[in-house]
């Protein structure tokens, strides 16, 4: 008997009541071509969707590269799926016969047992996809040994968008919780759930889970103060008990003073130039500047005093994004007043000062976030200095509003102000000797401007490129519209970045490099046509007349074919003339001659802005290395790489992932050029203030150093790498930074700038040995 997904959750569910048992057997249900899960009433609710032993049976396990076996544990319902290292995605997907539909339900979450079989904690993601291919993902770390449930809130208030990566735990339950990971492009149709898919990314020894007893389950009533009062004085999450959590100012002066005095016995590593170099090891050519070379078959950055180099140390010390909106905002519009000649991204604005006359127009634009804080100061308190506004966020239930900064709050309490803003002062100088007690070599990217003068630690300059030229739309915008960089105001707007990064550097040679922009979205390295190309078939969709881009493709079309003929041949399309191919070039189908001149495309795409933004870059800072794109994971098409080559000194990717699996990255090997990661970190919640553990996560803080070390490890094993960027050196707001909602446990200090002690001492046990390891003398 064929029984479609919930009509067999409803047979073999004991929890079912006697009208869901009723509706099983219901011929015109049975008869019919519609999903019966959409009848499914929310007092039908618990409901087991996936029995793994009939799953099995009917053939919905689809396994991509993980190995499943069935599990002996006394229990049915259960699968063991084992996720291989030697894979970067291996996948289990389960695929009923009918799609899921859960549309007429309105308050429940997913649930399932978990045993985690593993030696270690184990990372893993849990993906729903439509019928149209649309996802929503969710992740989490569970401890060695885990036995039990795990959930998410799927749909209800519960699962509400409350600015935040992670809502905080919805209601009292000893079962872990899965959080928001991503989705994919367009909303999620609960009326059309086609796959449930668990997977791992890019992990560094195998892991193995059992998994059972998949169920939908009623969101129980935790009342409606869930959301109220998460956040104290400090910032800190005023419902989680934490070991480094801080009572009183007191405390705080106290356990500043004692760090002080830590700091000043303990300075490091003795085996370090004046630049961080390895000063036992061999004496290069010394050229004044940062420069890289290879040494013995490895690739290594050379300090200005020829000594080899490796670049180790966090990425975005600064404050600029570390406040959270606080749910008031303002009517007066002055405040939102975007100049066009601005060339620093919202995101990156320092404290703005709003007027008394704009504070006059004040009120609450949502009572959610309002209420969430248990104290903010009024405007005429003495740390109401730290309140700040902005202008647009990128997504989140406000699209802009009054934002506070509770860790610049937090360092005013810990040193007091002397002068104006004297606490900001101690902070630099704080962060300068902790980076040499440490050990680390330099900062990362998006460093405040104020230690580019330091002459203590190096450091890397950056910039964004923001301004009013054309754009072009991917088939997913991760941060926003691909800029049209054949358009000239996309080549003045990098000069003017670039003026204002020369200026701050002042040809200093701590300087190691520059990163311009960030995770653009290039297209997807695998994929679907479009995910691959779709910044460029938007470009071709456009009149050429009016898009930059599309002139100039045109242009490259026209002298590859010559005649408008011929390309129709290759495309297989209908184009008049070469004019009506500018005036739009759209496509429904794609020839593999097509195709290839996408890819041709998207290279000249990034051809073009390599040339602008290295060309402009050598101009005003001749001797400072080109760092490249950065390009993350979903961003870092073939032809764009091999477009950054002939440009770019040092190659960077952004690599959220347990590590650097040798069977993903040895690309690099043959491109022989030297590489460093702009970005990698790792988290947990349980025992930190934060909500979400960040992209790449760990069950506590001694798993989370475990990984760690592991990381850089995988790293310093490798012969092309000269740096890795730890993101980021201040744990994210406990209610989301104002720009996104991040609110990641990612920091090496908390909100109350106290450090993570499993973390520094696992980067001193990196970065005391880091020359001895990677020059092996």
């Amino acid at each position: 008997m064929t029984l479609k997904p919930l009509v067999y959750a409803v047979a073999v569910t004991a929890a079912l009541t006697s009208a869901c048992s009723q509706h099983a057997h219901n011929p015109e249900v049975h008869g019919s071509g519609e999903s019966p899960a959409a009848q499914l009433a929310p007092r039908q609710l618990p409901a087991t969707i996936v029995d793994f032993a009939i799953a099995s049976e009917r053939g919905w396990l689809e396994p991509e590269q993980a190995e499943i076996s069935a599990a002996d544990n006394g229990r049915s319902q259960a699968l063991n799926i084992r996720f291989p290292a030697s894979v970067h995605t291996p996948v289990l997907s389960i695929a009923p016969d009918q799609p899921w539909d859960v549309s007429r339900l309105d308050d429940y979450n997913l649930a399932f047992d978990v045993t985690n079989l593993s030696p270690v904690s184990a990372h893993f993601y849990v993906e729903l996809l439509d019928a149209a291919g649309n996802s929503q993902s969710r992740e989490l770390s569970v401890p060695k040994g885990y036995e039990g449930k795990v959930f998410f809130p799927l749909v209800g208030e519960k699962a509400k968008d409350l600015g935040m990566w992670a809502n905080p735990m919805p209601w009292p339950t000893d079962e872990l919780k899965m959080v928001w990971r991503s989705k994919g492009h367009g909303e999620l149709d609960l009326g059309q759930i086609t796959k449930i898919s668990f997977y791992t990314i890019g992990i560094l020894q195998d892991r193995e889970l059992q998994v059972g007893n998949i169920q939908l389950r009623p969101n129980p009533d935790a009342g409606e103060d869930w959301t109220q009062n998460l956040v104290d004085r400090f910032g800190q999450a005023a419902k989680k008990d934490t070991p480094l959590k801080v009572k009183s100012e007191a405390q705080l002066r106290a356990l500043a003073e004692q760090e002080l005095q830590t700091l000043a016995q303990n300075t490091g590593p003795k085996d370090r130039s004046r630049f961080g170099g390895y000063k036992d090891g061999p004496r290069l050519e010394a050229t004044g500047y940062f420069r890289t070379e290879k040494v013995d078959g490895k690739w290594w950055l050379v300090d200005p005093e020829g000594y080899l180099f490796f670049s180790h140390g966090p990425a975005n010390v600064r404050m600029s994004n570390l406040t959270t909106l606080t749910g008031v905002d303002f009517k007066d519009p002055s405040v939102r007043v975007v100049h066009e000649d601005e060339v620093t991204p919202e995101d990156s604005m320092g404290i703005v000062k709003v007027s008394d006359e704009v504070r006059e127009s004040r009120y609450i634009i949502n009572e959610t976030r309002h209420d969430m804080f248990e104290w903010l100061p009024g405007y005429d308190h003495p740390l109401a200095d730290h309140y700040s506004y902005r202008r647009s966020t990128h997504k989140g239930p406000i699209p802009h509003g009054e934002t506070y900064s509770f860790y610049r709050a937090n360092l005013e309490r810990r040193y007091g102000e002397s002068a104006p803003q004297s606490y900001v002062r101690k902070w630099e100088d704080v962060t300068l000797q902790r980076m040499n007690s440490w050990g680390f070599t330099s900062f990362g990217n998006w460093v405040d401007p104020a230690f580019y003068p330091n002459e203590k630690v190096p450091y890397f300059a950056n910039g964004w490129i923001i301004g009013d030229y054309q754009t072009l739309s991917g088939h997913t915008n991760h941060w926003g519209l691909m800029p049209d960089f054949f358009d000239p105001v996309f080549a003045e707007r990098a000069r003017a970045t670039i003026e204002v990064i020369a200026k701050d550097v002042q040809a200093s040679p701590w300087c190691v490099g520059v990163f311009i922009d960030n995770e653009k979205s290039w297209g997807e390295r695998e994929g679907t046509v479009a995910e691959r190309y779709g910044v460029i078939l938007d470009a071709l969709s456009k009149d050429a007349s009016k898009s930059p881009a599309k002139y100039a493709f045109t242009d490259r079309l026209k002298e590859k074919y010559g005649t408008v003929e011929a390309l129709n041949r290759a495309w297989n399309s209908q184009f008049d003339n070469w004019d009506s191919f500018a005036a739009d070039a759209s496509v429904s189908q794609h020839t593999g001659a097509q195709v290839a001149d996408l890819s041709l495309l998207l290279e000249a795409l990034g051809e073009q802005y390599f040339t602008v933004v290295h060309g402009t870059l050598k101009e005003y800072l001749p001797n400072h290395l080109y760092m490249g794109a950065r390009m993350a994971n979903w961003g870092m098409p073939d032809e764009i790489i091999k477009a950054s080559l002939k440009y770019s000194d040092v190659l960077s990717f952004n690599i959220y992932e347990e590590g650097m699996q040798p069977h993903q990255w040895d690309f690099l090997e043959e491109i022989d050029l030297p590489v460093v990661i702009g970005e990698f970190h790792i988290g947990a919640t349980t025992d930190s203030d934060n909500y979400h553990p960040g992209i790449v996560s760990a069950a506590s803080q001694a798993d989370r150093a475990r990984m760690y070390k592991a990381y850089m490890k995988s790293v310093l094993e490798k012969d092309y790498m000269v740096g890795a960027h730890w993101f980021q050196y201040v744990d994210e707001p406990v209610t989301g930074r104002a720009f996104d909602g991040e609110n990641a446990n990612i920091g090496f200090v908390t909100v109350t700038d106290i450090p993570y002690p499993d973390m520094v001492e696992t980067a001193k046990e990196i970065n005391f040995d880091l020359y001895r390891e990677r020059y092996g003398k």
